[in-house]
């Protein structure tokens, strides 16, 4: 078993933190081969490393803060303190299953320059794409 898998897969954490990594190198334009350079390793880690399939070390992240410039918390930004089952509200885990590609990346950061109305109306319009039978 892996480092990073736990009965159902990576550990939510190590997950969260690879996703963070990989929506930051996309951000920045960056592809797997160029940050593994910089860190000295192959693409295929960083690829397990955003798949939280293998777990960062601590001092792996800081490099990897270095590199981007940003803060180790950034990693962390928008994971509750909270897992299911310790909360006492009942919150359930914060969940980001959909893919991190350069057009979502890009789609999320355009989002607030528009309008209130543009924003419903684009939602409306991907909402629409996204429950069409065979959409890609």
């Amino acid at each position: 078993m892996a480092r990073g898998k736990g009965e159902d897969g990576p550990h939510p954490v190590d997950r969260h933190v690879g996703r963070r990594v990989c929506e930051k190198r996309i951000s920045l334009g960056y592809n797997q081969s160029d940050l593994g350079r910089a860190l000295g390793l192959t693409f295929q880690q960083i690829q397990k490393y955003e798949k939280g399939t293998n777990r960062i070390s601590a001092s792996k992240l800081w490099d990897i803060a270095r590199f981007f410039k940003v803060d180790v918390g950034y990693f962390f930004q928008g994971l509750g303190a909270a897992q299911p089952g310790m909360a006492e509200d009942g919150q359930p885990a914060f969940e980001h299953d959909f893919p991190a590609t350069r057009h979502t990346i890009e789609i999320a950061r355009m989002a607030p320059r528009l309008t209130a109305r543009q924003q419903k109306l684009a939602l409306d319009l991907i909402r629409e794409m996204a429950d069409r039978p065979g959409a890609d």
